[in-house]
């Protein structure tokens, strides 16, 4: 099994992470999408990762098909069994997903315009929904509970994402989910090298 991945990505590492709490044996190969390696557009021809790689030429992706595949190969593993408790995990994943899109809409725009070529508004616009969804986290962060599921791994690659590209933007108001993190590197010590990080 082969992951096509990035450090900095928290799509990437949520499944970098999820494989590695089940125990599959894989190899991370860190690309770059903007290069747009043949092995990254041959195997996924929107150029995006994570891309998961398995068996003779089989490709699977985007990050939440990887997760539900991980899942199955694991037999069950990775998602709670009752369906209120899956639907909850999965709505978790859902948002945490969504503010990342969010928050990389808002990395694209200053990185890849001129300033005087940004639209401030729509950056604004992207950071309040983000903001939002921390928000509601923050008046109810998700219980940990005996057992890591998909959406806590989507949710800790999330705030790895912040710490690493909006440090000191979000946390005076999210003592919660800070505390959260904290608790999730208690129950999955290879956070700290495996969540969102400049290689």
């Amino acid at each position: 099994m082969k992951i096509l991945c990035s450090p900095t990505s928290p799509y990437s590492a949520k499944v970098r992470m999820a494989a590695r709490h089940l125990g599959f044996r894989y190899m991370e190969v860190m690309v770059d999408t903007v290069a747009g390696p043949a092995e990254l557009t041959d195997n996924n021809p929107l150029g995006k990762i994570p891309v998961l790689l398995h068996g003779k030429d089989k490709a699977v992706y985007d990050s939440r098909a990887i997760m539900q595949f991980l899942n199955r190969k694991s037999d069950g593993k990775l998602y709670p069994e009752k369906d209120r408790k899956r639907t909850e995990a999965e709505i978790l994943e859902a948002l945490a997903d969504g503010i990342c899109d969010c928050l990389l809409a808002i990395v694209y725009e200053k990185r890849m315009r001129p300033e005087e070529k940004q639209h401030a508004p729509w950056t604004e616009r992207q950071w309040e929904k983000a903001r939002r969804a921390l928000d509601m986290l923050e008046k109810n962060p998700p219980k940990i509970g005996k057992r890591l599921h998909g959406g806590h791994f989507a949710l800790a690659a999330t705030l790895g994402y912040l710490g690493l590209r909006f440090a000191g933007q979000w946390e005076e108001d999210h003592p919660k989910l800070v505390a959260w993190a904290l608790e999730f590197a208690d129950r999955f010590p290879h956070y700290g090298a495996m969540k969102p990080q400049q290689p």
